[in-house]
């Protein structure tokens, strides 16, 4: 088939998918509902559904009142079984596949499961909906005249017990349907290898000899790759090596931090970005708007949502609600019902809507994730701000970041500690931090209360990292490539504990 009619029938059979969307965008309540019918019907015979007695539970109030909110340490006893070959424990339909997942650096790893019904009814038709909504947005699009440079996990796939495991990007990469891997590069060969550096090199090699039209992968990651594109080929951007590349899709780190590294690889104003929200628990929302900074939230992947309010999570005023009761400008913690099994599962993300009709949120940090060591409640989302704030005005490039607590000892009062690696260093580390300090304060009014007159927390203290200190920390656990993030805050010092040895 000729390429230009190939694109033409691509582009109108996924732009007939945006009339469902519109169903849920009209729906939103209703559809949520259904969903979580649906689901308890599918499992009411479960070891799982005749526990809860799934078969009487008419609606949302009874459903909540009578399950219990999990996290994975409470479901994995009922994991391991299904991982040994039991069945119907939790989803009546075979599961084989579990997404090795350790979230950021962690050495215990979580196993995942991945249905049928979550490939095909989550993961890849959330694949075929960002294609369809950026179709939608930009009719001119020439996206399938080329292929799309994906990035996925740098882990094979390995059989245990029955049962297959590796990073999800790699199960979706396995299981995915021949025409995408036809509109792929690199070949699921070099896609699936499992040592980074020499996967870094392959995909080099047969990326730069396609007509890349797309990109997609975490965004820390990628930047690695496109720098060594331009490192081997000795170009000044990336339109001298594929001069049609229109968009970029990213998700997994939030962007902010890298966005300017990235036009000054792509100089053109008409380049895209599309955001993404997923995880190996599922594909959750996507950036439904040319140059928006929030993301739709998908409503019939088979997944039903709920949210716990931050400022009440972990307390015994705790209280969750469906996705009808939510308030905008308000941070929640994330709660998900899934066709994978997944039942009031905590997937350790925080939320925040920008909008309620249609419902749109931008992901604010990790409840694992942030500072509160003094009452500061500093969250990734206010770290990246002022970050983003500072590089402006200094005209610094950020890398990677950590932060961790300086806790109080005697009289001392406490700080927070940051180490950042720069890819362009601020002239005066001293102004620097001045400046991130007041940035911050000016973001989170706790914090700037706490900072006020040093009565709780002293002023930052901020170490400049070496070069490729994050990377050779990734390296010595064996978390190179593909999902692996560097955790940006903790409420302990164990990464920072880490790194400051290694940043000699």
């Amino acid at each position: 088939m000729p390429i230009p009619l190939f694109n033409s029938i691509a582009s109108w059979l996924l732009k007939k998918r945006y009339h469902q969307i519109e169903l849920f965008l009209k729906y939103p309540g209703e559809v949520q509902e259904e969903v979580l019918h649906h689901l308890l019907e599918i499992a009411e015979d479960t070891e799982i559904g005749k526990k809860y007695d799934f078969e009487s539970i008419a609606n949302y109030e009874t459903f909540s009142e009578r399950v219990p909110i999990v996290s994975y340490e409470e479901l994995e006893p009922l994991i391991e079984r299904t991982r040994k070959g039991e069945q119907n424990i939790f989803w009546p339909t075979s599961i084989k596949w579990f997404a090795k997942s350790s979230g950021t650096t962690n050495a215990k790893s979580k196993f995942i499961p991945v249905s049928t019904e979550a490939l095909e009814d989550c993961h890849y038709k959330s694949g075929k909906d960002l294609l369809c909504l950026y179709l939608n947005n930009n009719e001119n699009s020439q996206l399938f005249t080329g292929k799309s440079l994906r990035l996925g996990g740098s882990k094979e796939l390995y059989h245990d017990n029955g049962s297959f495991f590796g990073d999800l990007s790699a199960i979706l990469i396995d299981n995915m349907p021949l025409w995408a891997e036809f509109s792929s590069t690199p070949s699921n060969r070099v896609s699936l290898m499992s040592e980074w550096e020499s996967k870094l090199k392959a995909i080099v090699l047969e990326s730069t000899q396609e007509n890349v039209t797309s990109l997609a992968g975490v965004p820390s990651w990628m930047l690695v790759l496109l720098n060594n594109v331009l490192q081997e080929t000795g170009k000044d951007h990336l339109f001298q090596v594929w001069e049609n590349l229109e968009v970029y899709f990213h998700g997994g780190v939030s962007f902010v931090p890298y966005k300017e590294q990235y036009q000054n690889l792509f100089p053109r104003k008409s380049f895209k970005y599309y955001e993404i929200y997923n995880a190996s628990e599922g594909f959750f929302a996507i950036q439904d708007r040319n140059n928006a900074d929030d993301l739709l939230l998908m409503l019939d992947y088979g997944i039903f949502y709920e949210f716990i309010p931050m400022d009440t999570y972990g307390t015994n005023n705790q209280k969750t609600l469906p996705l009808w009761d939510v308030e905008i400008n308000k941070n929640y913690v994330i709660i998900i019902t899934t066709n994978a099994g997944l039942w009031r599962y905590k997937i350790g993300d925080t939320v925040r809507f920008t909008s309620i009709n249609p419902y749109r949120i931008r992901v604010t940090g990790r409840t694992k994730h942030h500072i509160n060591v003094f009452g500061e409640e500093l969250i990734i989302e206010n770290a990246e701000e002022a970050l983003n704030k500072i590089c402006k005005k200094t005209e610094a490039e950020i890398k990677d970041y950590t932060v961790a607590p300086i806790f109080m000892a005697g009289k001392e009062k406490g700080a927070h500690e940051w180490i950042i690696e720069f890819r362009k260093a601020p002239k005066d580390l001293n102004y620097f931090t001045e400046f991130l300090d007041n940035a911050l304060k000016s973001l989170n009014s706790d914090y700037e209360a706490k900072r006020y007159n040093n009565i709780t927390l002293k002023m930052p203290k901020v170490h400049m990292g070496r070069e490729n200190l994050f990377y050779d920390w990734l390296k010595s656990k064996d978390k190179l490539g593909g999902q692996h993030k560097i955790p940006r805050l903790s409420n302990k010092r164990d990464y920072i504990e880490e790194l400051l040895p290694m940043n000699h």
